[in-house]
Parts: structure tokens; C-alpha cells; sequence
């Protein structure tokens, strides 16, 4: 099946990932997949929330939509208060997918605090933010081994995130606004480089799916996945 923009079903959309994108932060890109376009910054601090276990350290994430970061205006979440409870799921949701990245005991009694800002959403930020943050993530602890604050990076792993779904009874890599719109099923898989799971939401928001249709949805992100990883790597220098 050929899409409205012409890529076939288990296709991505182009990407560019620009490094070092904010001259202050620790580390910093900026992902575009597609139409779709997240600031990543990662930030170092010398200490740890409470819950944290002595000698450890905390990998953390925020995630927010500029107003004018869709088709409306949205209104920021200072404006209302509260952080919607949307931001609040995506950004747990990259948290824990970048904390799966790293040995929290070699990162010491510090917190990395991944910010990831949505300059345009045309699907998939949450994953685009998995994607890029790693980035981050991995140049701010390269960041502290070339201070000589860590004698070896923490991050154990390479991690990546990528958008499924199902459009009129077909599924679908990486979908677009349009397409994810009008979906019966969402699909976001995070994975490492060993193409093991870290995180997986799947919701029927149109119908029901079967564990069948799962499975498949699954191995397209894995396609997917291990494509986002080769070019990580490839930004990286192969290396971490």
C-alpha cells in the first residue's frame, strides 16, 4: 500500500538529527521526523531527588508542545496551572526509557534532566523525544568523562522509540498526523539495540485488535527501530 506521501508501509519518515543544537545545555539536538520537529537538551546536576538510593543517580525527562506547535494556538501549561496530564504521561514515559539506557550507579549522585520542547507535531513526538533525548543524553555523559567528572560513560545501551498503527485495516510504520488521526489502533514501541522491548502502549481507539495484529505491529517498530538506532550510531560515531 503506497500513502499519501508516498512511503510504503513499513517505511520512516526522512529524519535529521542536528547535534549540539543549544550552545549551553550539556547536550542537545534537534530531531525532525518528517513535519515533526523536538528540541532535546540534556542537563546536568550535581544531586539527586530524595527517592533516590545513596551513591546512585536520576535520569530524568519533561516534555511540552509549544503554543504553536500544531494547526491552533494551545495554550501553554503555566497559562493553566498544571502540567495536562498528556505532557505528564509522555514525559514519565520518556523517563523511563532513557533510565533503561544507563547504569544509574556508574552516573554517580547527579540527576540528567532531558527537556524535550515540541516545535512542530505532526505525530510521533512522544517517540521523536525517546529518539533525540537519547542523543542528548549520551553527548552530556560523554560531556562529563571529557571533564574528567566520570572516568566511563553510564549509558550501557543504544534506545530509540517509534510510532505503529492501524489505517483502514492496514498497519502502518511511523505515522503521520493525518494517518494517526483516523487510526482504529496506536501503537509506540521503545527498544534497545539488542531489539529488546523497554516500553510498549497499544490502544484499540476504533476497535478492538487481535494478538495477531499486535505481534505485527511490533515487528514493524522493531524494523523501525533498528533503522533509528543505525543512524544514532552513525551520529554518535559509532560509539557511545
Amino acid at each position: 500500500m503506497t500513502r499519501e506521501d508516498g512511503r510504503t508501509f513499513d517505511q520512516l519518515r526522512p529524519i535529521e538529527i542536528t547535534t549540539d543544537f543549544v550552545k549551553f545545555a550539556e547536550g542537545s539536538c534537534l530531531i525532525a521526523c518528517g513535519d515533526t520537529k523536538v528540541l532535546c537538551c540534556a542537563s546536568v546536576e550535581d544531586r539527586t531527588p530524595p527517592h533516590v538510593a545513596e551513591g546512585c543517580g536520576w535520569v530524568t525527562a519533561e516534555y511540552s508542545m509549544l503554543p504553536r506547535a500544531n494547526r491552533e494556538r494551545s495554550r501553554r501549561d503555566i497559562d493553566k496551572l498544571k502540567l495536562s496530564g498528556r505532557s505528564a504521561e509522555i514525559q514519565r514515559l520518556v523517563g523511563r526509557s532513557l533510565r533503561a539506557a544507563v547504569d544509574l550507579t556508574r552516573l554517580g549522585e547527579r540527576t540528567v534532566t532531558i527537556d524535550c520542547d515540541v516545535l512542530q507535531g505532526d505525530g510521533g513526538t512522544r517517540t521523536a523525544s525517546v529518539t533525540g533525548g537519547f542523543i542528548a543524553l549520551a553527548l552530556a555523559c560523554r560531556s562529563l568523562v571529557k571533564d574528567g567528572v566520570l572516568g566511563a560513560t553510564p549509558v550501557r545501551r543504544f534506545v530509540s522509540g517509534i510510532s505503529a498503527g492501524i489505517v483502514g485495516g492496514e498497519l502502518m510504520l511511523d505515522l503521520r498526523y493525518s494517518e494517526d488521526s483516523r487510526a482504529e489502533v496506536d501503537f509506540n514501541c521503545v527498544m534497545d539495540e539488542a531489539g529488546e522491548l523497554i516500553e510498549l502502549q497499544g490502544t484499540g481507539e476504533g476497535r478492538a485488535f487481535t494478538v495477531g495484529e499486535q505481534q505485527g505491529l511490533v515487528r514493524l517498530c522493531a524494523k523501525g527501530n533498528r533503522e533509528l538506532i543505525a543512524l544514532q550510531k552513525k551520529i554518535l560515531g559509532g560509539r557511545l
